[in-house]
């Protein structure tokens, strides 16, 4: 099914440029069921139009866009957001209002072809939407000058690269600022330790198996659904990460 999406921008051209990039995204579908120059506009469209996705910028006279986002989340079942704004400095903000991604303009069509996936997945993970089943779980990635949310669903392992970690999903790598003892143990329902320096996730565990290293002689790694390359496992984590491989 297609996302039902709300432009809210007070400039004409902006809302514009949007609509024509929405035009050419094919995956997901989107359907415009309308456009809004202020909050008022916007909320009154939403409170009597099914709205799937709210595209939405900050700065807006009157109420502003982090003024209705937090609006919109004392709904009882609230659209996505999607922040639209060239300031890109209300990212933390953003996130901490729950929106599921955050612009910059000029917007590419390549970034918005992101957004709107993320929706859909997010989307599809409640039914009809993700707020019927609960926030889900991410990570706030800051990486080249802008802001991204991760959902811990589509990672598959944390590891630890000197000062930062390597945050992988099946499509890409993210630079995380962070310890990897603070995600194991705010997430451990998700993720087993494999060695001092990695976490995977435990539903993407397949196959643990015995390798031959020419320096380090016999040891074991793990094999991940989505990856290729595979993550070496400590004696010590063996027990642990058979248990997921079994649950």
């Amino acid at each position: 099914m297609a996302l039902k999406v709300l432009i809210v921008d007070d400039e004409t051209l902006a809302r514009s440029r949007l609509r024509t990039l929405l035009g050419d995204c094919a995956d997901p579908r989107t359907e415009i069921v309308g456009e809004a120059a202020n909050a008022v506009q916007a909320m009154e469209q939403i409170q009597r139009t099914v709205c799937d996705l709210v595209l939405l910028d900050v700065h807006m006279p009157g109420v502003d866009g982090m003024a209705l986002a937090a609006s919109l989340r004392q709904m009882a079942s609230p659209p996505q957001i999607i922040f639209v704004t060239a300031y890109a400095e209300h990212a933390v903000q953003a996130f901490d209002l729950e929106a599921i991604d955050y612009l910059t303009k000029p917007v590419r069509l390549e970034r918005l072809q992101q957004a709107l996936q993320k929706a859909q997945r997010l989307r599809s993970v409640g039914g009809e939407g993700a707020e019927a089943s609960g926030p889900v779980d991410s990570l706030l990635i800051q990486e080249r000058g802008r802001s991204e949310r991760v959902a811990l669903s589509d990672v598959i392992y944390l590891k630890a690269e000197l000062k930062y970690i390597t945050v992988r999903t099946a499509e890409k790598e993210h630079i995380y600022d962070g310890a990897l003892s603070d995600l194991e143990q705010k997430y451990a329902h998700l993720f087993v330790r494999v060695h001092r320096n990695a976490l995977v996730a435990r539903r993407a565990v397949r196959a643990v198996e015995k390798h031959n290293d020419p320096v380090d002689g016999e040891g074991w790694t793990v094999r991940l659904d989505g990856v290729d390359e595979r993550l070496s496992v400590s004696r010590r984590q063996l027990a642990a990460v058979r248990e997921a491989l079994m649950s």
